[in-house]
């Protein structure tokens, strides 16, 4: 499975109207809820709120990657959301996040809801996708960014 299977454009909030951890947690699920056709809000929500409560998914400066596994799904889901303003995250190093990328796998699939946080940490890593994800003026250009680094990261290019 790729990133870009998951992150389409239908599947990305830019920007974001959020303000805090808890509203964007809401904003992304119901996002994917009306993207993916879905009526476990309720199980997907508690899930990314489960694993935050562990430790704060705010993983480096102005990047989060909530994430969490219920019985509820049957398959890997996802979103975007990108702040203009930032949003006030608890993250581990106390700034802001701009950049959030949800992942909400099933629990019977801790090996693929493995695979998909290590595609999304080699991407975080390029700054230059990170730049041009938070530049993008909407969910079409993120979603062409995601592709072409994606595709060049496969390619060991990037």
């Amino acid at each position: 499975m790729l990133l870009q299977e998951l992150f389409t454009s239908a599947r990305m909030k830019i920007p974001l109207e959020s303000e805090d951890k808890a509203e964007v947690f809401e904003e992304l699920v119901d996002l994917m809820v009306r993207s993916y056709d879905l009526s476990c809000r309720d199980a997907i929500l508690a899930a990314i709120e489960e694993r935050e409560a562990k430790m704060s998914t705010g993983i480096k400066t102005g990047i989060a990657v909530p994430h969490g596994r219920t019985d509820a799904l049957s398959r890997m889901i996802g979103a975007v959301g990108v702040s203009r303003q930032g949003i006030d995250y608890d993250a581990l190093d106390g700034q802001p996040v701009k950049l959030v990328f949800m992942l909400v796998g099933s629990g019977k699939d801790s090996e693929l809801h493995l695979t998909m946080l290590r595609k999304l940490a080699r991407l975080i890593e390029f700054p230059r996708f990170c730049e041009e994800m938070l530049a993008a003026d909407g969910p079409e250009k993120a979603y062409s960014l995601l592709r072409s680094f994606e595709d060049m990261a496969l390619a060991g290019d990037a």
